[in-house]
């Protein structure tokens, strides 16, 4: 598999795409003026404790005060309680912890009140940053992701990921790890640490050792709603999680952006020569790459996916919905079974690649096209897990109801990724609005082709609004010529100036409509 990345600056933010074998698989958003960031460490006050919720509201001095369940408190709230006030009020920095001595661990099913009062200073981190109308979510079991580690501060605990299968480099990893952590730290081994020397993962560790020592630092001196450090943006937290050598392109239109990614590439012992380029064209890259229509055909309410078939994608507040469509996908009557499965099997590798675009969060519901066999619907489920075996953040598939419902809960740790997908309608003159030209010229690409290849209509005339059909004659070489030559098929092209952009008719050789 090929994979590249796009990272364009504007000036709210950046934009980060991932693709892979050339079609767009992650999208994210990270704004300058961004108040909270998954990873980020603030020094708060309790200002409200909540019994009936087990939780705690912390104040740090933004619209809405931080999120505290009891469980979020961490076994070591103890010893992460003496240590702020030893840093806090003497002004040392005993950083390395190896003379600290830990105080008792809390049980794990106790109550906030007796852990914590109201008024006292906490240092927070954010694992969750504010969706909605709720503010961000935080703990106090702090811990720093690394390349090879995450590093957990009083703790001494070695974890391994279940994903490194081989029991002889599990032992390896934990052997290595204890040999190089310092006293009073755990370590949680990550995935891509499997086959690594002990020189970088030394070096990782020691870098983590110096983030630590950094929050230390800005502890003593922090105030009430101050971000002591920032973790990672979520650039570098991808960079960290993904980027490997199969890479083969690394794109950029920022001089700045671009010397970050050459260091922290080098760092990752990857040759920024080979893969990092650097942009400076007139037009924007996305636009220069085709990851702009990508984007804008990916996002739509109706997404098609295979043929005739799409998905249709509602997002609420409390769950997103997706239902899966044959539409036009003429079905065998003698083996409906199999061609349902078949759709809904498609369907699954795009339903996996939409839950990593928009960054579904919470609770998602699929319903699927109806099935009888359990058999298949058993499959369906299998198939649907794998697809999503790939997807960094923690979820739970549950097997399809009798309903056939899929439900699935996916963490939430960033509001979902939301594109507008409206533009003014050229028909009305801006009286409305309609499903994005982009989206319409994807949906009539993927219908002209499946006529072709799946119902071997050789003879088709598109009649659209001009708008739409210029789009096709377009260019040297135009998208139907280069269909000719892949094809062996001309498209045939016919202007209706009284059609709307969003209406449009198929006519066979025999003049009459394709349905």
């Amino acid at each position: 598999m090929s994979n590249e990345l796009f990272i364009q600056k504007n000036s709210s933010g950046i934009e980060i795409a991932l693709l892979a074998n050339k079609k767009l698989s992650e999208f994210h958003k990270e704004k300058f003026d961004a108040a909270f960031q998954v990873g980020d460490f603030y020094f708060g006050k309790v200002r409200k404790i909540s019994p009936s919720l087990n939780a705690a509201f912390v104040d740090l001095k933004a619209e809405r005060d931080g999120f505290l369940t009891y469980f979020d408190l961490g076994p070591n709230i103890k010893s992460i309680q003496k240590f702020t006030k030893n840093i806090r009020q003497n002004g040392r920095f005993p950083g390395d912890l190896d003379k600290f001595s830990f105080e008792e661990r809390t049980q794990k099913a106790g109550k906030i009140s007796q852990t914590i009062r109201t008024g006292e200073p906490l240092m927070v981190q954010v694992i969750k940053e504010p969706i909605a109308n709720k503010g961000p979510k935080i703990t106090c079991d702090v811990s720093i992701p690394g390349r090879y580690f995450i590093l957990v501060p009083f703790a001494n605990t070695i974890s391994v990921s279940r994903k490194i299968g081989n029991a002889k480099e599990k032992s390896r990893l934990k052997d290595l790890a204890q040999s190089i952590k310092p006293k009073n730290f755990g370590v949680i081994i990550r995935t891509v640490a499997e086959g690594v020397e002990l020189e970088e993962l030394d070096k990782d560790l020691r870098d983590l050792i110096k983030k630590w020592d950094q929050l230390v630092l800005g502890l003593r001196k922090a105030r009430v709603g101050e971000r002591i450090t920032n973790n990672e943006n979520r650039l570098d937290s991808l960079l960290r999680d993904i980027v490997n050598d199969s890479f083969s392109r690394i794109a950029t239109d920022d001089k700045e952006v671009f010397d970050a990614l050459k260091d922290t590439l080098g760092r990752y012992k990857l040759d920024p020569d080979k893969i990092l380029k650097y942009y400076g064209g007139k037009t924007s890259l996305f636009d220069q790459y085709g990851i702009t229509k990508q984007i804008k055909s990916a996002f739509g309410k109706s997404v098609p996916f295979s043929g005739g078939a799409y998905l249709v994608i509602e997002h609420t507040e409390a769950l997103h919905v997706i239902d899966v469509n044959s539409g036009n996908t003429s079905f065998n009557p003698e083996n409906r079974e199999e061609n349902v499965l078949q759709i809904n099997l498609e369907a699954v590798e795009e339903i996996a690649r939409q839950v990593r675009l928009r960054d579904m969060g919470g609770i998602i519901v699929v319903d699927f096209i109806d099935m009888r066999d359990p058999k298949k619907k058993s499959a369906l489920h299998q198939a649907l897990k794998q697809a999503m075996s790939t997807d960094r953040a923690r979820h739970t598939i549950l097997p399809m109801t009798k309903f056939g419902l899929v439900q699935m809960t996916r963490e939430r740790v960033r509001p979902a990724v939301e594109i507008a997908n409206t533009e003014i309608c050229a028909s009305c003159m801006g009286s409305g609005k309609s499903t994005s030209s982009v989206q319409i010229l994807e949906k009539i690409e993927n219908e002209i082709i499946y006529l072709w290849e799946q119902m071997n209509q050789k003879d088709i005339t598109l009649k659209a609004n001009p708008l739409i059909t210029n789009y096709f004659k377009h260019g040297l070489p135009s998208l139907r010529l280069k269909w000719l030559l892949k094809y062996r098929r001309w498209l045939q092209l016919e202007d209706d100036t009284h059609a709307a952009l969003t209406n449009y008719t198929f006519i066979n050789g025999d003049k009459q409509p394709i349905s």
